[in-house]
């Protein structure tokens, strides 16, 4: 068997180089070019433990090779990401409906198509829809027959950065097909790696079930949020009343942040709301008290800098990813609060982030300068973000003229 996998970013590298560990060749594209030039020499662009080895291996082994361009295969898998069209919200699909107009030169009878880029629902519908105008002598799946010669299915990605090689072995797959033997295709390949279990299921509500996983996940954090805004207005500290809470044997809170960030939990719940906005209110209720946070911890350090009464205050961001240990900055409350920080209080802001060599343009254009651990602990006012192992492992002492904004509770 052959794999032709697009998007080599955060799931579909370590997903390539999964199935090549097994024994499959697989052939990745994407668009840019400096990662398919890295990978084929044996590297990778992003950090994840356990990656560079295996794709090291599977590239000198010559079961793994990047291209920008799709090649004929047995299966093709989509792991492209599917951002936000504008302020709305609104769920941009484009980059799912390039890769599968991408691929549809190459397809052959017997071929199975598996999307893995998290979707609004009907997103697999729309691929199949392509395929049909862009291959019209193929017959692609349907609902309504198991006749095809197409096999599609959606099998959502459920892994955390930073555990990613181990999780993609471990945990359970949730595969719909677009019909039910789409279903069973798309299942005999990930058996070839995955040893948690394979749950088959109809496209939709694959689909739907990726979004309510990390919407559930995001109204939890709304609610360690909201009560993180409570105890702050009546003196309480937050993190030592969810500990007491937390020895109720039915009751587990999360622990509050500056916000909520990542492709995932930040950004699929608004794919619930812009299919049905006058139904999910909890769910947009969540979003927005957790996006508020970011505005709240801005609002704490320029409180900050005018009780200090100093003309030219230093600033120092620690942690720019949006989780700790990982170098993913995508839709990173941190980065939001640095940059508006930077454009507030401009050259007086710097940031500590252990797991990047250099910061993005757009903090580097406001003057922000990345500096070591040490030389931020000195600043007037230090705003804990992430809560990187670099920093838990220390307890700095700060002075009575500096102020500390500790939004994970780690130094407090």
């Amino acid at each position: 068997m052959k794999l032709c996998i697009c998007g080599l970013g955060y799931i579909g590298l370590p997903t390539a180089a999964m199935f090549a560990a097994n024994g499959i060749e697989v052939h990745g594209v994407d668009v840019n070019s400096q990662v398919v030039e890295r990978i084929n020499q044996g590297k990778i662009h992003i950090v994840e433990p356990g990656l560079a080895d295996v794709v090291q291996k599977c590239v000198d082994n010559k079961l793994l090779c990047a291209s920008d361009k799709p090649c004929f295969a047995d299966c093709f898998i989509i792991c492209v990401p599917t951002p936000f069209k504008n302020d709305n919200h609104e769920p941009d699909i484009s980059f799912v409906e390039t890769a599968a107009e991408s691929i549809a030169p190459f397809l052959r009878k017997g071929n199975t198509i598996i999307l893995e880029s998290t979707s609004p629902v009907g997103t697999t519908d729309r691929v199949a829809e392509i395929i049909k105008i862009k291959r019209p002598d193929l017959k692609i799946a349907s609902e309504s027959s198991n006749d095809c010669e197409i096999y599609l299915a959606y099998c959502p990605e459920r892994v955390l950065p930073g555990k990613i090689m181990e999780e993609l072995i471990k945990n359970d797959r949730v595969i719909g097909g677009i019909n039910e033997i789409s279903a069973q295709k798309a299942t005999a390949i990930y058996k070839n790696f995955v040893k948690g279990d394979i749950l088959q299921t109809d496209a939709k509500t694959a689909e739907m079930s990726k979004l309510t996983e990390n919407a559930f996940r995001d109204v939890n954090i709304a609610f360690a949020n909201e009560l993180s805004l409570i105890c702050d207005k009546l003196n309480i500290n937050v993190w030592k009343l969810i500990e007491l809470a937390n020895h109720h044997p039915r009751v587990n809170i999360l622990n509050p942040g500056p916000g909520v960030g990542g492709h995932c939990i930040a950004v699929d719940p608004w794919f619930i709301v812009s299919k049905t906005p006058e139904l999910a209110k909890l769910i947009h209720m969540a979003r927005n008290i957790n996006d508020g946070k970011s505005e709240w911890v801005e609002k704490q350090v320029k409180e900050a800098v005018e009780k200090l009464n100093n003309k030219e205050p230093k600033i120092a961001c620690l942690g720019l990813a949006f989780k700790p240990d990982i170098d993913d900055l995508r839709e990173s409350p941190s980065l939001k609060i640095t940059f508006d920080l930077s454009r507030e209080f401009p050259s007086a802001v710097v940031a500590v982030e252990p797991n990047i060599c250099n910061l993005p343009e757009s903090l580097k254009l406001c003057g922000v300068k990345l500096v070591s651990l040490e030389e931020a602990l000195v600043a007037d006012v230090v705003v804990l973000l992430v809560d990187h192992q670099e920093f838990k492992t220390i307890k700095p002492v700060f002075s009575d003229k500096q102020v500390l904004i500790d939004t994970r509770g780690i130094w407090n």
